[in-house]
């Protein structure tokens, strides 16, 4: 049988391995360093070859 700080340590000691798994696992993962993004740059968005409406079905008339 444990005592109660026994178990409250062995908590946190599995707590904190966890902590470390996560935090690896974030570096492992994580995407590599971006180039600086300026929101006020200006795209050219190149002009669509065919143009057709986007969203749009014809209704028919129920029965």
């Amino acid at each position: 049988m444990t005592t109660r700080y026994e178990r409250m340590k062995m908590q946190r000691r599995m707590q904190r391995r966890i902590q470390l798994v996560v935090e690896e696992r974030r570096m492992a993962f994580a995407d590599r360093p971006r180039p600086g993004f300026d929101p006020e740059a200006t795209v050219e968005i190149p002009p669509a070859k065919v143009a057709r409406a986007i969203g749009r079905v014809t209704v028919r008339p129920a029965l």
